[in-house]
């Protein structure tokens, strides 16, 4: 307990927060929807459980993770942040196809204007001879 207040977990179940109460560092009371919405979908004994099996370094991400997923299963309870990968797989996916779109107009354009600049143009002409020139794009 960082001062006076209980953390946001003691406030919501009506206990007493002890000096090292496991969620105090990653719950405090001035957020307590943070924890709210966890122990909805998790279950205070089970992210007590979570974080007690976890290296100290470890529980800030953990508890991250955990607050990122139970806001995911409250919006969508069937795919939770599974649903959100998915679209941006999907995304990826799509973009991907696009790109390779662009770079196969590029190469047909490119190839259009090469194929019209390694044409032979005639830049003098008379009754006896045309003189050609040609140009060649260098890469």
């Amino acid at each position: 307990m960082g001062g006076s207040s209980p953390c946001a977990s003691c406030k919501l179940l009506r206990s007493r927060c002890a000096k090292d109460c496991i969620f105090a560092p990653y719950f405090p009371s001035d957020d307590p929807h943070k924890f709210a919405i966890v122990h909805k979908v998790f279950g205070a004994s089970n992210v007590n459980k979570m974080l007690q099996e976890l290296a100290v370094e470890m529980r800030a991400d953990a508890v991250s993770s955990l607050v990122y997923e139970a806001n995911a299963r409250v919006r969508d309870p069937v795919y939770g942040c599974v649903g959100n990968i998915s679209y941006l797989q999907n995304k990826i996916s799509e973009l991907q196809m696009q790109l390779a779109l662009a770079h196969t107009e590029m190469l047909c354009v490119q190839m259009q204007q090469e194929s019209v600049l390694a044409m032979p143009m005639p830049i003098h002409q008379d009754d006896s001879y045309i003189i050609f020139f040609f140009f060649y794009l260098k890469e």
